[in-house]
C-alpha cells in the first residue's frame, strides 16, 4: 500500500531512526480522564518490547506528538527514548530538530502516524507507516499499513517489518 516508488526492503535497510506519533499509534487514540481531571493513556507492552529489540539492533527512536502531556515523558523514560518533541504543530520541523542533533538523512528516518497532520512528515521520511485504524487519506500516503491497530502493537509490527527486511 502507499507510495511504492522504492521497495520496502531497500527503504528498511537505510533506517537508523524510527519516529513515533503517540495518540492513535502508541495508544488507541482514546483520551481518558479521572474524575479529578488527570489524563491517562494505555500503552501496549508489545510496542515496548519491539522498541527494545529495535534499539538492540542499532535503531534509535524518537517521539513527535502534537499534544503535550507528562505521561509521554514518563513512557519515553521507561522506553529509554531521549528524543521527545511534544506540542509539535509542525512535525517536519520537529524531525529537522532531531535531524540536526543526530545527523541522519531524510531517508534514514522512518515515521508511523495516523492523522492528517502526520502526512507532511510521512511524505518526507524514507519509510512511512500507519495503523489500519488511521484515516484513509493517511493510509494512502504511507509505504506500509500495519496489521495491528494503534495501541494494539502497531509500533511492534512496524519495527518487526524493519528488522525482518534488514535480515535481523
Amino acid at each position: 500500500m502507499g507510495r511504492p516508488n522504492r521497495s520496502i526492503t531497500s527503504r528498511a535497510r537505510r533506517i537508523r531512526m524510527v519516529l513515533l506519533d503517540v495518540d492513535g499509534v502508541l495508544t488507541d487514540g482514546g483520551l481518558y480522564y479521572t474524575a479529578e481531571g488527570h489524563e491517562l493513556k494505555r500503552f501496549h507492552a508489545h510496542d515496548g518490547y519491539g522498541i527494545q529489540r529495535g534499539r538492540e539492533s542499532g535503531i534509535s527512536f524518537g517521539i513527535i506528538s502534537g499534544r503535550t502531556t507528562p505521561i509521554v515523558d514518563a513512557r519515553a523514560r521507561v522506553l529509554k527514548i531521549e528524543d521527545v518533541v511534544q506540542g509539535a504543530d509542525d512535525k517536519v520541523a520537529a524531525m529537522r530538530e532531531i535531524q540536526r542533533r543526530r545527523g541522519f538523512g531524510d531517508e534514514e528516518f522512518a515515521f508511523i502516524g495516523d492523522d492528517l497532520f502526520d502526512i507532511p512528515l510521512l511524505r518526507v521520511v524514507g519509510l512511512s507507516a500507519a495503523p489500519p485504524n488511521a484515516l484513509a487519506e493517511v493510509r494512502r500516503n504511507v509505504h506500509y499499513v500495519t496489521r495491528a491497530a494503534g495501541g494494539q502493537g502497531a509500533v511492534r509490527d512496524f519495527i518487526d517489518l524493519i528488522l525482518d527486511r534488514r535480515g535481523k
